[in-house]
């Protein structure tokens, strides 16, 4: 009897030390891009690891996108303070859903989103970029998910309110936000006063209400965006061909070679018809922040 229970329990140890082998043997799956949906995380037991899909975005450029005190079922709760919002939170919470993912907002400087994207740090940049030859040098792009048209916002009380054409803005100081194609198509003015351009819209806004500068760039959707916070403000939209030259659409970027999470992304997207994008657009102009 004894030596039947020494054996048994030797046969115990052995199953046991089995079992923990079984268990410990393999690492757990670390962060990092998956191609496919985003990055994966530990998922507390459950059959798969948890998906997520992090986007990086200004959260600071309405109503593409802005940042709101308090959440509702439109926006996304931000790692630092507050919620981000706008119509490019809405295109992300949808390829999110679509792509069986945990929605991840970092919300980013604009001279940072392409660095990010690059790095690894975000999986992908929803954030009104136009996707330029210079940037497809460095990112891979969707096609567009939304198309505008370039305007100007002038004094709602200036004579520019009743400008048609790039003519009429001849001598005037026009500004542009810094590192985007609002910037670079200024030059199209003949005889314009090209002002420094500044980091974020906001503080454009303030340079044409203090008299600083006479107009901004913009594309429609941001434009009435502005003027609906800021009724002293006006839109200028031109004459058909008489106004800017310019690429106003805007595409989503994802890291340079992740081919797999672009064709991911891209077949979210396509199930999204334009009627849809329209709409959400209009929706994101009536629920910005009268500041955003």
């Amino acid at each position: 009897m004894n030596m039947r229970r020494m054996l048994a329990a030797v046969l115990a140890a052995t199953m046991a030390v089995s079992l923990m082998a079984g268990c410990g043997g393999s690492p757990a799956p670390s962060s990092g891009s998956t191609g496919g949906s985003g990055s994966t995380g530990s998922s507390g037991g459950s059959d798969a690891p948890a998906k997520t899909f992090t986007v990086g975005m200004e959260c600071n450029y309405a109503p593409f996108n802005w940042t709101q005190v308090e959440g509702d079922e439109y926006s996304v709760a931000l790692e630092s303070a507050g919620y981000a919002g706008g119509y490019d939170v809405m295109m992300a919470k949808a390829l999110a859903d679509k792509m069986g993912a945990t929605l991840v907002i970092k919300k980013l400087a604009w001279e940072g989103l392409e660095p990010a994207v690059t790095s690894g740090e975000i999986d992908a940049i929803i954030a009104g970029m136009t996707a330029t030859p210079e940037r497809q040098e460095n990112a891979d792009f969707t096609t567009p998910y939304y198309e505008s048209e370039m305007v100007c916002i002038v004094r709602a009380d200036d004579a520019l309110a009743g400008a048609t054409s790039l003519a009429d803005f001849t001598g005037k100081n026009v500004q542009g936000q810094q590192n985007t194609i609002y910037d670079d198509i200024i030059d199209q003015i003949p005889g314009v006063n090209h002002m420094t351009p500044l980091a974020s819209y906001p503080l454009m806004v303030l340079a044409l209400q203090n008299g600083e500068a006479d107009a901004l760039t913009a594309e429609l959707p941001v434009a009435t965006g502005v003027v609906t916070s800021n009724p002293n403000l006006a839109i200028v939209q031109f004459e058909a061909g008489k106004g800017f030259e310019a690429d106003t659409t805007v595409s989503i970027a994802v890291k340079k070679g992740n081919t797999e999470l672009l064709n991911a992304v891209q077949a979210a997207l396509d199930t999204i018809d334009s009627d849809t994008r329209t709409q959400w657009m209009t929706d994101a102009v009536s629920r910005q922040p009268a500041n955003g």
